[in-house]
């Protein structure tokens, strides 16, 4: 027997403190935007292709069906009591069920039917900030270090109110107007994630949900044939975000790009770390999420990346392999969302400027 008693793991335990890549997906968005069925959707594309996936239930409706109606936001102040209990059963379960999805021992997914910062729309600035910091959190703690990806699907009440209905859930009130006003403060909760994705109404249900499953087959590095449209700008000079519209909400961040030595023929794969360092208004930086991206060639010729977030110390380590022939980059970058659309200012450390529009996902 060792002398750490290794001998008398279970393969389940030994699996937990492996480096089994686990992905975790938010899937979110405004009322009757599909957010469901693209669930389902993607819960079994994913299957049949290997990976083992659980889906996460949304708290919220765990509570409405249970009981609790919408007479008790009646009681005054109950809404700090309700959003900050979903946040406790949203996080428990998404921790437990990430905890038996490595046990297992084989790439994983969880697809997280909404997430914590969903709740934000719901509350106003004062209250959900009292509620981060009574748990000593930061936004940058449940937005961006716990998720690969965010899907946020457009309510069909923006730009397809015919499919509007309240029919096929039953803790759904809103009216159409409502629903809008709903999915822009989701969006809103959302933006700064350094993958959120949006899916309007601009194509049938169908096309909707197929560009989520080929979104989603690019990042766990899945063959796509999604085509990644995008139109680059080079701006004369840094633009202030603080004079945008007051709608359009935004974020600063501070990002270092290193690549790494590759193994075998540099021309067919390679691989990066970055830290990306939140930067606010008074120019304080506020936290860090760090990610590794390896990239492959496939036999088609086709590149496919694998991206993966990963702990300050893992970064610390890889971070010694870094490719000395490659310069470091850094940049800052403002990401924003415009008309459904995500924009992104990459300001880099020599001055040029470049705008980043993501035309369609």
């Amino acid at each position: 027997m060792g002398t750490n008693g290794e001998d008398t793991l279970t393969a389940a335990e030994k699996n937990l403190q492996s480096d089994i890549p686990i992905y975790k997906f938010i899937i979110t968005g405004g009322p009757c935007g599909g957010k469901t069925t693209a669930l389902a959707r993607v819960f079994s594309f994913l299957r049949e292709r290997g990976f083992q996936v659980i889906t996460c239930p949304e708290a919220f409706t765990i509570f409405g069906s249970n009981g609790m109606g919408f007479d008790y936001f009646s009681t005054d102040g109950i809404d700090t009591v309700i959003q900050n209990s979903v946040l406790d059963v949203q996080l428990s379960l998404e921790e437990s069920l990430e905890k038996i999805l490595k046990a297992r021992g084989k790439p994983g997914i969880l697809l997280c039917d909404r997430g914590p910062m969903d709740g934000s729309a719901y509350l106003t600035e004062e209250k959900w900030n009292k509620i981060l910091e009574s748990r000593g959190i930061d936004v940058t703690d449940l937005r961006d270090q716990r998720y690969n990806a965010v899907f946020h699907m457009v309510t069909a009440a923006d730009g397809a109110p015919g499919f509007y209905t309240l029919e096929n859930n039953q803790v759904r009130t809103e009216t159409p107007e409502q629903a809008v006003e709903v999915d822009r403060k989701t969006q809103k909760a959302w933006v700064g994630h350094p993958h959120m994705y949006v899916f309007d109404n601009s194509t049938d249900f169908e096309g909707k949900l197929q560009r989520v499953v080929d979104r989603i087959s690019g990042i766990v590095g899945l063959p796509t044939n999604l085509s990644r449209r995008s139109a680059k700008f080079l701006l004369k000079s840094r633009p202030n975000p603080y004079l945008f519209p007051r709608d359009v909400a935004f974020h600063i961040f501070e990002v270092e790009k290193v690549y790494l030595v590759s193994p075998g023929n540099k021309n067919e794969s390679y691989s990066f770390i970055r830290k990306r360092t939140t930067i606010d208004k008074n120019r304080n930086r506020k936290g860090s999420v760090y990610q590794l991206t390896t990239a492959q060639l496939s036999s088609t010729g086709e590149v496919i990346e694998q991206k993966r977030i990963i702990s300050a110390r893992e970064y610390s380590s890889a971070y010694k392999t870094r490719d000395c022939s490659r310069h470091i980059i850094t940049q800052e970058r403002i990401s924003f969302l415009y008309k459904l659309q995500s924009f992104t200012v990459h300001v880099r450390q020599r001055c040029v400027c470049i705008f980043n529009h993501v035309l369609f996902h």
